[in-house]
C-alpha cells in the first residue's frame, strides 16, 4: 500500500501542498482573486490536516 494511503499526514504529503500554495502564490503575483482565494483556503485547510496527521504520528 502507498505510504501516503497508510499514513494521510506524511511529512510528503504536507510538503507537497506547502509547494502547492507557495506555486499559487507565485502564480498570482501576490494578489489573490476570488478563484485562487478558494483554492488557496482548500490547500492550507489540507496541509493543516496533513500536519495534524503527523504530529499525531510522531506521538
Amino acid at each position: 500500500m502507498s505510504p501516503e494511503l497508510t499514513h494521510p499526514g506524511s511529512v510528503r504529503s504536507a510538503a507537497a501542498l506547502n509547494e502547492q500554495i507557495r506555486a499559487l502564490w507565485m502564480r498570482s503575483g501576490g494578489s489573490l482573486s476570488t478563484q485562487e482565494r478558494a483554492e488557496y483556503e482548500a490547500l492550507v485547510v489540507k496541509w493543516a490536516a496533513a500536519i495534524r496527521g503527523e504530529v499525531i504520528e510522531a506521538a
